[in-house]
């Protein structure tokens, strides 16, 4: 019995072994391919690759960014060494300012409307009173009428107070009426010429706002800016973001002078009366003689400096306001001695460089910059006299960047 329950072991286990070696009755989830393993393999390899990708990418980028700027160049802005003539020469002090119209203002309107005329553009020349705008004004006229019509009311209200005043004045005088009566149509007389003063000053009123609808030139003037169009809401305050706080700017092209800000240090050199000569940026080779207006009373705390301002002996028609310039301040005890040859090159102080070797400029030559050694002379205010190196008319790089090298691209700021 023992034995056929060994061999029946046997044999199954025997069975079994056939069964799990014979092909056809394998188990086939054995043979099934394990996506998630694969994706999990496929997501490591990528998330290793990740930083090196970065990395190339930004180098990539950089390289185009670095190409791009050496073939722009660095942006600078430049000078040129100019002829120092005339009384400049013998200037004690310089300084840079600009031309400013002491009496200029912003034409507003005292009325709020939209803008219905407008007579005027930039360069036009006005003269103290004419017509610069118009805001609509039906509403204010249409409220003159109102008060016109009141007064002519009042008016024929006062004549008849005044006849029934004068004939109930015969008839007190000669006792037909009483006192009291009398006093009463004496009332109604003073009261309609009070009637007709209130109406009076109504149209007055009505008339006036009538006026500030059009807008005047407060003095003769040159138009420099136009600040609304036809259509733009005009108000006294522009209340609104919508609305024109003025019409145009107007400015007293008699009245211009150079504001100069002159160093606290040097300002002991600086009087009232001194005479000056001033030359504007846009017109080097013209020479204005002028004189210190006045000084004023304060100093700027935050570039240590004091503005003075000076008149010009002349005008013209090439002086506009906004203009840079810079004064020449001659001393009061010598008299200007006037030549027509050159004095001096010169050349601003802040396009001058010093190191080891000594001073020296970056030269433009085309797109590029070239350091150039120069030998330089006196300094008068911000301009330092050339004496060899450069020649007149020479541009070079105005406060050159201290990443600026000899041999760099450059480009010309606007």
């Amino acid at each position: 019995m023992k034995h056929e329950i060994s061999n029946s072991s046997t044999n199954r286990l025997k069975m079994d072994s056939e069964e799990k070696h014979n092909p056809r009755t394998a188990d086939l989830s054995a043979l099934k391919i394990d996506r998630q393993r694969e994706e999990r393999i496929k997501t490591r390899k990528w998330t290793k690759a990740i930083p090196w990708i970065l990395v190339i990418a930004v180098l990539v980028v950089g390289y185009f960014i670095a190409l791009d700027r050496l073939k722009q160049g660095k942006s600078v802005d430049t000078t040129k060494v100019r002829l120092i003539k005339g009384a400049s020469a013998q200037a004690t002090l310089s300084a840079s300012g600009y031309v400013v119209a002491q009496r200029q203002s912003n034409v507003a309107s005292k009325a709020t409307g939209r803008l219905v005329f407008l007579s005027v553009g930039e360069g036009d020349k006005v003269l103290e009173g004419d017509i610069i705008a118009r805001v609509e004004s039906d509403d204010v006229r249409a409220s003159l009428a109102l008060a016109e019509a009141n007064l002519d009311i009042a008016l024929a209200d006062s004549v008849d107070a005044a006849s029934n005043f004068r004939r109930n004045q015969q008839l007190y005088n000669n006792n037909l009426i009483d006192e009291a009566e009398f006093e009463s149509y004496q009332a109604m007389y003073a009261k309609a010429n009070a009637t007709v003063q209130a109406r009076r000053a109504s149209v007055r009123s009505a008339e006036i706002s009538v006026d500030n609808t059009i807008i005047r030139a407060p003095f003769n003037g040159t138009v420099i800016n136009k600040l609304a169009e036809i259509g733009d809401i005009v108000a006294p305050m522009a209340s609104s973001a919508s609305a024109a706080g003025a019409v145009v700017a107007l400015a007293d092209m008699a009245s211009l002078e150079v504001e100069a800000d002159v160093s606290e240090a040097n300002i002991q050199k600086v009087s009232v009366a001194q005479p000056c000569e001033i030359v504007l940026d846009a017109y080097p080779e013209v020479r204005y003689t002028g004189y210190v207006k006045n000084i004023v009373p304060t100093a700027n705390r935050a570039s240590a400096t004091i503005m003075s301002r000076i008149a010009f002996n002349q005008l013209d028609s090439l002086i506009y306001p906004e203009m840079s310039a810079r004064v020449y301040f001659m001393n009061p005890d010598e008299k200007p001695v006037e030549v027509e040859e050159p004095s001096y090159l010169g050349l601003s102080l802040n396009a001058v460089m010093e190191d080891d070797r000594g001073s020296y400029v970056f030269f433009v030559e085309g797109n590029t910059a070239r350091k150039k050694y120069i030998e330089t002379g006196k300094t008068i205010g911000r301009t330092v006299e050339i004496l060899g190196g450069l020649e007149d008319g020479d541009e070079v790089v105005l406060t050159p960047p201290s990443s600026l090298e000899d041999g760099d691209k450059i480009e010309l700021g606007e």
